[in-house]
């Protein structure tokens, strides 16, 4: 039996629910509203990366980096300290003009320190640029076709908001068929106490447990209880 190489999720407990973490060259989803970590979800996703010795790059569209850096630093996460994690601000406008030409700045970077992983924080405004439901879909074909000449395993978060006047109708549901894995992040109220749960959607080619996992976030990043 052909032998599956597996790039870690960062996290320990996820990769145990998932069959050791992502699967090699995939693209990968997450997707929650705000504050249920996907960005924490995504930096130690790279930092699992640099302490292996691979590049990885971190494309972020609505955070300026400064901000970003903040941020991670109340998680004791100090990317300033990371040579082998290259952040890049892109508007969602140079990344369609990317798929369009197919050279670019990010191209290029990719390219030059050959990325072993990348995230793109997040998909959602690349996404929205689009009027329809089958032009999203034809755009992110055309933007992970270009991903995928990369050879890297990459992992995209998304907002959960309701991109339609369908309520039901998320990010999720227009990538569902081409992405590799999903997982959704909820922030539920029970009993007038908000929790936040973790679901596994999606993992192509591999089996995964169909529950709810509840987690809390703290300095470790999310912790699975």
């Amino acid at each position: 039996m052909l032998k599956v190489n597996k790039t870690s999720t960062g996290n320990p407990q996820i990769d145990e629910l998932i069959d050791s973490g992502y699967e090699g060259g995939s693209i990968n989803l997450i997707e929650g509203g705000p504050g249920t970590g996907k960005t924490i979800l995504a930096v130690n996703f790279l930092l699992n990366g640099a302490k292996k010795n691979e590049p990885g790059v971190y494309v972020t569209f609505e955070e300026n980096i400064n901000q970003l850096k903040n941020h991670l630093s109340s998680f004791g996460i100090d990317l300033n300290k990371e040579s082998k994690i290259t952040i890049v601000s892109q508007t969602p406008e140079q990344l369609k003009s990317l798929i369009e030409n197919g050279s670019g700045p990010l191209d290029s970077l990719m390219n030059k320190i050959k990325a072993k992983r990348l995230v793109i924080d997040t998909i959602t405004p690349f996404v929205l640029m689009e009027k329809d439901k089958l032009s999203m879909m034809e755009a992110c074909s055309n933007l992970f076709g270009m991903i995928r000449e990369w050879n890297c395993t990459t992992l995209l978060t998304a907002d959960q908001d309701a991109i339609s006047d369908n309520q039901n109708e998320h990010i999720s549901n227009i990538l569902e068929y081409e992405v590799d894995s999903i997982i959704l992040l909820h922030n539920r109220e029970i009993n007038n106490i908000r929790k936040k749960f973790l679901e596994i959607l999606k993992i192509r080619g591999s089996p995964h447990p169909n529950k709810l996992y509840e987690f809390e976030i703290n300095s470790k990043g999310i912790v699975l209880k």
